[in-house]
């Protein structure tokens, strides 16, 4: 009995070795990608193989669960693509802070918060959805200016339960 039980222990290192030793295998490029992919990923052509393996596979991911989304969800993500990822990591990351803290708000806080949103000129809205900050120009999450900010860029949506900043969808494409 205990020579069966070592021998499963050994066994299972060994297994487990072999596995982590096992690299992960590299994401494809542009010219690798099925049709399908190329199509659904097409805002991203220009930029695919410069992209990090990990962004890679996340996007390879939205990819995979793309037909199954509603066309009104595939329309957003198709929208908001090419402005994600044309942000800098550090750019997407102060999104999803921003989104975080929109998320934590009460919902007549939101309420409000889009409401002010609404009041401002298309064209002021146009400028805010459009352009980036840079990052030292961002205000800390948590703060009051950084829950009142405009959307992310490429983000016109409102900070609502049901809308959603890039994120998974287009967030997790890091």
């Amino acid at each position: 009995m205990a020579k069966a039980f070592l021998a499963l222990v050994l066994w299972l290192g060994l297994a487990f070795s072999v596995l982590a030793a096992t690299p992960q295998k590299k994401p494809p490029t542009w010219a690798e990608l099925k049709p399908e992919q190329q199509q659904i990923l097409a805002p991203l052509a220009p930029s695919w193989d410069k992209f990090e393996p990990e962004r890679k596979r996340k996007w390879l991911g939205i990819a995979k669960r793309y037909p199954s989304m509603k066309p009104e969800e595939q329309a957003k993500v198709q929208r908001r693509m090419q402005p994600w990822a044309s942000l800098t990591p550090e750019e997407r990351r102060a999104a999803r802070e921003r989104y975080k803290n929109i998320e934590k708000l009460p919902p007549d806080k939101k309420q409000a918060l889009w409401e002010e949103y609404n009041k401002l000129p298309e064209q002021e809205r146009r400028k805010l959805g459009s352009t980036r900050k840079p990052a030292s120009s961002q205000p800390k999450p948590g703060t009051a200016s950084s829950q009142t900010q405009a959307p992310a860029p490429g983000t016109a949506s409102p900070p609502t339960q049901s809308s959603t900043a890039p994120q998974p969808a287009a967030a997790a494409a890091n």
